[in-house]
């Protein structure tokens, strides 16, 4: 049974579009980390983020050999950005998407009614403001998501990014 699915030509679009995530995500988790590496003092938690630093390294490199068997056009060509912006702006939309998540998650296990009405409150916030993000991403053309091949190169680029920034 696994045969027949190994002989694919390219994967499938929603595994595609988790690799996606899972990439943008954590080479933005390694790009803050290296970041503030320098500013730890204590040996026993710097060995703890060289671990994460090392893990997530791994991971995205793992990710990254999956990306030339995704569904795409041939004929698209790609800049590499420079500045972090794009960075910043992921940062904040993974913050606000994983908010969501977490209230989400939060109000299935509320009994209180008026805790139940603030944290209802705050998805809501929440939603609002990662589709404020959204918007001013996709309006900057950071977060391509309508152009696959676009999405993937900025997944490309951003790992490769986090992968070389040094400690």
């Amino acid at each position: 049974m696994e045969n027949m699915y190994s002989q694919q030509p390219h994967l499938a679009w929603h595994e595609t579009l988790e690799i996606h995530e899972l990439t943008a995500f954590q080479s933005i988790g390694l790009m803050k980390l290296k970041t503030a590496y320098g500013k730890v003092k204590d040996p026993a938690l710097k060995e703890l983020y060289e671990q994460a630093i090392n893990g997530l390294s791994a991971n995205i490199r793992e990710l990254l050999e999956f990306y030339p068997l995704a569904p795409r056009e041939d004929d698209e060509t790609d800049e590499i950005r420079e500045d972090l912006l794009p960075f910043y702006a992921g940062d904040l939309l993974a913050l606000f998407k994983t908010g969501v998540r977490n209230y989400s998650i939060a109000i299935t296990e509320t009994a209180t009614p008026a805790l139940r009405t603030v944290l209802k409150k705050h998805l809501n916030n929440a939603i609002d403001t990662h589709a404020k993000v959204f918007t001013y991403m996709y309006g900057k053309s950071f977060y391509p998501s309508y152009n696959l091949e676009k999405l993937l190169q900025n997944d490309v680029n951003l790992a490769n990014k986090a992968l070389q920034r040094s400690l």
